[in-house]
This record gives C-alpha cells, sequence and structure tokens, in this order.
C-alpha cells in the first residue's frame, strides 16, 4: 500500500465509521472524539465521503427503510489505511520526542 498522510477530517471520518452512520450522525462523532476541536461543514463531510467512496475505504450500506438518509461503514481497505496513518503518526511521534528529548 503506498504511503500518504490523511487530512485529520478524513482520518476521524474514518475512525467514525467502525459502526454504520449517516453523514449528522458521522458529523457530531466526529465532534466528539475530538472533543469538539474538528467541526466537519457539511461540504467537506460530503466531498470527503465521496472521495472515499471512490476509493474503496468506505460503502454506503442499506439504511431504515423510507428514509432519505444513507449509512456509510468503513471497509477492509478503509481499515488499511487507518492502521498505516497510525503506524505513520506514531512514527513522528518517536522521532519528534528523539529530537526535542521528551
Amino acid at each position: 500500500m503506498e504511503s500518504f498522510a490523511l487530512t485529520e477530517a478524513v482520518f476521524y471520518v474514518l475512525l467514525s465509521l467502525h459502526t454504520p452512520l449517516h453523514g449528522y450522525g458521522i458529523m457530531q462523532k466526529v465532534e466528539s472524539m475530538s472533543n469538539g476541536r474538528v467541526r466537519l461543514a457539511a461540504g467537506t463531510l460530503y466531498g470527503a465521503i465521496s472521495s472515499m467512496v471512490e476509493k474503496g475505504w468506505i460503502v454506503a450500506v442499506p439504511g431504515e427503510k423510507n428514509s432519505r438518509k444513507k449509512e456509510y461503514v468503513i471497509t477492509e481497505n478503509g481499515k488499511s489505511v487507518v492502521s498505516c496513518e497510525l503506524m505513520r503518526l506514531k512514527e513522528l511521534v518517536t522521532n519528534g520526542e528523539s529530537i526535542i528529548g521528551g
């Protein structure tokens, strides 16, 4: 798998989708997970969702009958992306601590 850095918004969205959620649920979960620091605008969220669906990191799942809300869940490919990002972040922390003596 190629190595690249995820945006903070994409990383949090992927983390939030270990259980199926619709857009507003994702927004709430990301805000909660980041202690209110990350607040996703609808345009940012739906642009990210579209991109992640295209890349195969998340998929839409059937929601409740008669509901217009589409729910999404992370795929195995998406879980691999999160795992790679966690390794990259750990490397940053380790290297940063060794440089500043933390």
